[in-house]
């Protein structure tokens, strides 16, 4: 394995001065690393891939040199832009080198390593994109040796060709690395309890969007130990953002039913100007769980922890705005957004970590979308 110290000594060895993505639960020790091994201005958690990207075009501009951006394999589909409308060598030419979580790798053999649903196609395809994008690549896994000239080659490939190269991260490539994030939270709700209170406050015919990651996980595990009602929720297991304009799309097409989306403040940050769209539905009840951590991916933090996003909220056009931090606050502005006729945004705090024995959904993508369709048609009548 690689010792993501090592790792870190690599990047400068390479004199690679600036390091942006989003986080990703394969690359999470070297993350951690990152994290605790450089100060704000060298490294930041972009909102989203295609931001990252930006962000090192803007870097190597000002320095000429490359930056390093990670991201998971899913990321891909977000930088897709960036990089063949900008970064590209036949466009503005701009050096960067990637750093790709390989979830649902293919095996030499043509079968594919086990991984959750949402990886399946991503895992299938992650090398056809670089391909088609024309990115050079480099896998490194756990007998991978000498990261230190890897990253110098790698780093030459991308100047020399003058567009990106990449490195194509196999799963257990990188030791432990545990982030050391102080933060005084314990007062506060867990994810899970903040969304069973909100589940159980709900009237029974309610539909419901979850975002990707642990919330889903626990909103299924909720159902499981109580209703089994699995058709009340679409689980957005993947597509990382994309969770509240889901629940747009059903609230206009159902305007004369409630619609709630559970929101992660990382993947409301994603895609935020979706907030402008959603406000203006008045059949939208948005709760946004803001631990101000990218829980699922290793717990790296996110900008939300210090942003007001009631506020931002009421900017983009939601007619009731609030915050909880209590059960007490969480059940009195469900009530309220319940009851409510305009759209509503809940903002409930919340600390960081889940159970260790949480489970995942047992039911398949499909099997989810056909029993949650059937609920929706029910509804409708």
């Amino acid at each position: 394995m690689i010792n993501p110290m090592d790792f870190r000594t690599a990047l400068d060895e390479a004199d690679i001065r600036f390091i942006t993505g989003v986080p990703d639960s394969l690359l999470k020790d070297v993350c951690a690393c990152i994290s605790s091994s450089y100060p704000a201005e060298r490294h930041i958690i972009a909102a989203n891939e295609g931001g990252a990207i930006g962000l090192a075009i803007g870097h190597y501009l000002a320095t000429a040199r490359p930056a390093l951006v990670y991201m998971q394999n899913s990321g891909l589909g977000n930088v897709v832009n960036p990089i063949a409308s900008l970064a590209d060598p036949q466009v503005y030419g701009i050096p960067m080198l990637l750093m790709v979580g390989w979830r649902g790798e293919m095996k030499a053999d043509g079968t594919q390593l086990h991984d959750e649903p949402q990886h399946v196609k991503q895992g299938q395809m992650t090398v056809n994109q670089l391909d088609i994008l024309g990115i050079p690549y480099r896998v490194i896994d756990e007998n991978t040796h000498d990261i230190v000239s890897i990253m110098k080659e790698l780093v030459q490939m991308a100047l020399d060709r003058s567009g990106p190269v990449a490195m194509l991260v196999r799963k257990q490539t990188f030791s432990t690395y545990k982030l050391n994030v102080q933060r005084d939270d314990s007062h506060l709700l867990t994810r899970e309890a903040a969304i069973k209170l909100l589940i159980d406050a709900l009237p029974e015919n309610t539909p419901v969007v979850s975002t990707t990651g642990m919330a889903s996980r626990e909103l299924f595990e909720h159902r499981k130990a109580t209703t089994k009602a699995y058709d009340h929720d679409f689980l957005t297991v993947g597509g990382m953002g994309h969770a509240s304009q889901i629940a747009t799309g059903i609230a206009l097409a159902q305007p004369n039913h409630k619609v709630v989306c559970i929101d992660g403040d990382g993947a409301m940050l994603m895609h935020m100007g979706g907030l402008a769209i959603s406000g203006k539905q008045p059949n939208l009840i948005h709760i946004v769980i803001n631990n101000g951590a990218h829980d699922s991916v290793g717990g790296q933090p996110t900008l939300a922890e210090n942003l007001n996003l009631a506020k931002i909220a009421a900017d983009c056009g939601y007619s009731y705005v609030a915050q909880a931090t209590t059960e007490q606050e969480v059940l009195q502005h469900i009530k309220l957004a319940v009851n409510g006729k305009n759209s509503a945004f809940i903002e409930i705090k919340c600390r960081c970590g889940a159970r260790a024995d949480l489970g995942r959904p047992d039911r398949t993508p499909l099997v989810n979308k056909t029993d949650f369709m059937q609920f929706l048609k029910g509804v409708a009548q």
